[in-house]
């Protein structure tokens, strides 16, 4: 089955730790510029969602409870709608309000391009 996103285990590994300390969790994707073009973690409904944005994934993480939202601004998916997304973890410390900014670490995407049956799967 095609999805938009994915997620690595070490960023499974954070998503974990930090629904044990916040509950349920969403990702925010927006075009902002530096760290603002990171994924940003919140609390579930956090982050206010509206008609600019799109939910691209649910994401089901073992251990996690419920499926992680993850969601993109509008017009960043129009530029993105052809590329296969990974939230991975990296060392470091953002600089936005995502929740493991405390943690010394830095959610993270890596990306690319689907593949004509991933995007055919996805736009049936």
């Amino acid at each position: 089955m095609a999805s938009r996103v994915d997620i690595t285990p070490a960023a499974a590994d954070v998503l974990r730790s930090l629904r044990g300390a916040h509950g349920p969790l969403m990702f925010h994707q927006s075009g902002g510029c530096c760290d603002g073009s990171s994924p940003m973690c919140y609390p579930e409904g956090g982050f206010r969602t509206g008609s600019s944005d799109v939910l691209l994934a649910e994401l089901v993480v073992d251990g996690v409870a419920e499926p992680v939202t993850f969601w993109m601004a509008a017009t960043q998916f129009e530029r993105w709608r052809h590329t296969h997304l990974t939230v991975d973890v990296v060392p470091g410390r953002g600089s936005g309000f995502s929740l493991e900014a405390p943690e010394g670490v830095r959610f993270l995407i890596r990306s690319r391009l689907l593949t004509p049956q991933e995007q055919a799967a996805l736009d049936a």
